[in-house]
């Protein structure tokens, strides 16, 4: 069995069907999603629809975006942010235009169910965004750091790569996990477009909002498969890019 964790989708469902198709897995593997599976692309109930299928096949573990948060504050709650509209939230309710409540409904249940986090057997960890507790998530105080925090992966690319773990001044938060694992702020800010390691925190968020590819990257190997730039793939739309 192998673990594939798979970036930030944004809506971009042809994105994901086509690394999909290129990584081709088998049923026994295990599929993390780090979460923000809409607001970006127009195919947010499609995304949405074909994550659920496709749960059904493949074992996954859904992890809670801030994207997905948002959504669910509107689907559920009717709250309209005016900063989720102008963020790929626009694109979101232009997508459930005419959609029942029987498949809204069925929405409503999958967000409330994604896991703030997930940690495996080897200390591993996944999550969104980060946590800011120097024990680890055991002590976050508020929970909603896991899906919005932007400090640790900040921390990580600060880090000076020759200080020691076993030094005093190395950051507590990244003793805490073998590893982890996040989305949340896409690496292309940085000007890359593969999966970027800092310390031992790893950023899949690859860009597929924007003009990047959509990633997906196996945990043991550090194999990465990628889409096309997914802006490619919807030729008629702007996404989250500017105008």
């Amino acid at each position: 069995m192998k673990t594939f964790v798979v970036g930030d989708i944004h809506a971009g469902l042809r994105g994901l069907e086509q690394v999909l198709e290129r990584l081709q897995a088998n049923t026994a593997d295990h599929f993390i999603f780090l979460g923000d599976y809409v607001d970006g692309w127009s195919t947010a109930v499609e995304t949405i629809e074909f994550l659920m299928a496709f749960s059904q096949k493949y074992n996954c573990t859904f992890l809670r975006g801030n994207h997905d948060a948002l959504t669910l504050d509107w689907l559920r709650d009717k709250k309209d942010n005016p900063l989720w509209l102008a963020s790929g939230g626009a694109a979101t309710q232009q997508s459930y235009r005419g959609v029942g409540q029987e498949t809204r409904g069925k929405h409503i249940h999958f967000l409330e169910s994604l896991a703030d986090y997930y940690l495996d057997a080897q200390n591993r960890l996944y999550l969104h965004a980060g946590f800011t507790h120097p024990k680890g998530i055991d002590y976050e105080y508020f929970t909603v750091n896991f899906y919005w925090d932007r400090t640790l992966w900040e921390m990580a690319l600060s880090l000076n790569p020759a200080l020691d773990p076993a030094d005093k001044k190395y950051p507590a938060r990244l003793r805490c996990y073998r590893e982890i694992y996040i989305g949340h702020t896409p690496v292309t800010r940085l000007g890359k477009t593969l999966p970027l390691q800092a310390g031992n925190v790893w950023n899949v968020d690859t860009g597929a909002a924007f003009k990047g590819p959509l990633s997906i990257i196996d945990v043991d190997s550090k194999a990465v498969v990628q889409s096309d730039p997914v802006y490619e793939l919807y030729p008629e739309e702007q996404g989250r890019n500017p105008g």
